[in-house]
Order: structure tokens, then C-alpha cells, then sequence
């Protein structure tokens, strides 16, 4: 390689990281200045309570933002993490409440389902050739109509598994320090975080992530089985999901088989405020927090502010269409 040619690509890498450094800094000044209005606003806004309320919501769309982050770097998208969420948490209720099995059973069970639909979704867009938005889109009907069937259109409680709702709202931060009674949820959601943020930066798996987003036939010329890399990506990304779903079922005591929908979309939202680019090659799991954070913050504020439900959703769409107009300023300024 010519010392041109070396210099040029070291321009594009620094030019990449200045992108990703301001993506981050601009969505972490976006949540402070959302907090301080909010505050400003009403005095209810930084109330304990609150606080709690929209860390505990956080955890759930943020759980589902680290899963959505992982796909959306190889370049593809997942639209049924939503129902596949709520798919999830119907296995769970299934295991727990209808066998009538020992927690542990519930909670494996949860995960792998998600596994194995992310690992469905991974081989419908690799082996059969099915753009990942309609494969993904095929796979959140077929999970809204399976979660439907299994329960029988009727929610499935877990009022007879001890322990159940511990995973969400109860609180080892709190028993070990009562003036931080941080629910589960959020513990569960950083360690998450944290356990995806290594994969990324410090795994084959990661980098294979990466490789796959900015150049996936480069990376198939050189020898690498590209499909099996995506379909374990997509795989664990619906493993993540199953935590996700036994978050939201934890927190309802129930497992909800109408609920779900909507969610995917906040998440994606979470993912693309947070720096990821929906082309893929680029994105971070602190990113896609801060994301989830804002989301939860600016949903959280307007019901305060006794906003309609339907101008929140108005908002959300919003957000979303700016979002993505902004990656698409970032990758212009990147080139």
C-alpha cells in the first residue's frame, strides 16, 4: 500500500471515530437538555418515583435496543423483536404457570426461544435470501399469531411462581444500600449492556459483526462463512430479546400476548439516536443506552405534562424520522 493510500484510509478511520465520538456527545447533550426542561416543566419530574419509573422502563427498551444494536451493525434490521419479546414471556408463563416447572426452567426456556427465533430469522436471511426487513416482518406476524394461540388470546400470570417478579422490581442495589433502590430490571439491563459492549469490542464475533456491516462481500471473498456469522449474530440478538421478555413479564407479573407491538420501533429509534448507522459497519452499545435513555425520558415527560397519547406517538415518529436524517447528515460528513 502506497503512503497515500495509507493516508487516506487513516483520514476515513479518524474521520469515523470524530463521527461516532459527536453522534454520542450530541445524544448525551440531547438527554441532559430533555432532563433540565423537564424538570424545569414540573417539579414531579425528578421525584424518586419517577426516576424509578423511567429507569425500570428504560431497562426494558434498552435490553431490546443492545439486541436491535447487534443486527443493525452487520447491516440488516429485526422488526419482531417487539412480538418476539412478548413471545418470549408467553414460554415462560407456559413453563410456569402451565407445567407448573421450577423458576430456573422458566427463565432458560424464555432465552432460548428467543434464541431459536433469532437463529429463524438468521437462516431466513442468509440461506433462503430474504431481505432482512421482510423475513424479520414475516417473523413478528407469525410470533404475534403463535403468542395468541399458545395462550389462548388470555394473559398467563405468575402469581403462583415465587420469586417471578423479583427479576424486574425487586432490588439487591437497594438491599445492599436502601438509599438506592435501583430495581433489577436496570442491573439486569447494564450487565447486559456491558456483556454485548465486550462481545463488540473484544470478540471474533464482534469484529465479524463489524466486517459483515461495511463490507459483507469482502469479508465472503476472504474466506469466512458469512452466514453462519449473521445467523449466530441474529441468534444472540433474540437470546437478548428472551431477557428482554422476561423483564417486561417480571415487571407485569404476567405474560401480556397482545403486548409487543410498537416496541421494535422504539428500539430502532434508541439504536439510531444512540450513533448506530442503519447501513451497518458502525454503532456502540453506550450509544444505543443513551438512546434508550432519551426515548424513556421524552415518553416519560409528556405523559407528565399530560400530553394525549396520540400526540406521543406523533412525537415518537418524530424522532424517528430525524434520527435517521441525522445518520444520514453523519455519513455524508464522514465521507
Amino acid at each position: 500500500m502506497s503512503t497515500l493510500d495509507t493516508a487516506t484510509t487513516g483520514s476515513s478511520a479518524s474521520r469515523a471515530m470524530r463521527s461516532r465520538a459527536h453522534a454520542k456527545l450530541w445524544a448525551f447533550a440531547s438527554l441532559i437538555v430533555l432532563v433540565v426542561g423537564f424538570s424545569l416543566a414540573s417539579p414531579n419530574f425528578l421525584q424518586m418515583n419517577n426516576i424509578i419509573g423511567i429507569l425500570q422502563a428504560t431497562a426494558v427498551n434498552g435490553v431490546l435496543a443492545v439486541a436491535v444494536t447487534l443486527v443493525i451493525i452487520t447491516g440488516g434490521i429485526d422488526l419482531s423483536v417487539g412480538t418476539m419479546m412478548t413471545f418470549t414471556a408467553v414460554i415462560a408463563g407456559v413453563v410456569l404457570t402451565y407445567a407448573g416447572l421450577p423458576l430456573p426452567l422458566g427463565i432458560v426456556a424464555a432465552i432460548a426461544t428467543g434464541v431459536f427465533c433469532g437463529f429463524c430469522s438468521g437462516v431466513f436471511v442468509t440461506k433462503l435470501g430474504i431481505p432482512p426487513f421482510i423475513a424479520t416482518l414475516g417473523m413478528m406476524l407469525i410470533l404475534r399469531g403463535l403468542s395468541l394461540v399458545i395462550s389462548g388470546t388470555r394473559p398467563i400470570y405468575f402469581n403462583d411462581t415465587p420469586g417471578f417478579s423479583l427479576i424486574a422490581n425487586g432490588s439487591i442495589i437497594g438491599w445492599l444500600i436502601p438509599a438506592l433502590p435501583i430495581p433489577n430490571g436496570v442491573l439486569i439491563l447494564f450487565l447486559v449492556a456491558a456483556a454485548a459492549s465486550y462481545i463488540l469490542g473484544r470478540t471474533v464475533l464482534g469484529r465479524y459483526c463489524f466486517a459483515l456491516g461495511s463490507n459483507e462481500e469482502s469479508v465472503r471473498l476472504s474466506g469466512v462463512n458469512t452466514d453462519r456469522w449473521k445467523i449466530a449474530i441474529y441468534a444472540l440478538s433474540g437470546g437478548i430479546v428472551g431477557i428482554a421478555g422476561l423483564i417486561i413479564a417480571s415487571r407485569l407479573n404476567s405474560a401480556q400476548p397482545a403486548l409487543g407491538q410498537g416496541y421494535e420501533l422504539e428500539a430502532i429509534a434508541a439504536v439510531v439516536i444512540g450513533g448506530t448507522s442503519l447501513t451497518g459497519g458502525r454503532g456502540t452499545i453506550l450509544g444505543s443506552l443513551i438512546g434508550a435513555l432519551i426515548m424513556a425520558v421524552l415518553t416519560n415527560g409528556l405523559r407528565i405534562l399530560s400530553v394525549a397519547q396520540e400526540w406521543q406517538t406523533v412525537v415518537t415518529g418524530a424522532i424517528i424520522i430525524l434520527a435517521v436524517y441525522a445518520d444520514m447528515a453523519r455519513k455524508r460528513r464522514a465521507r
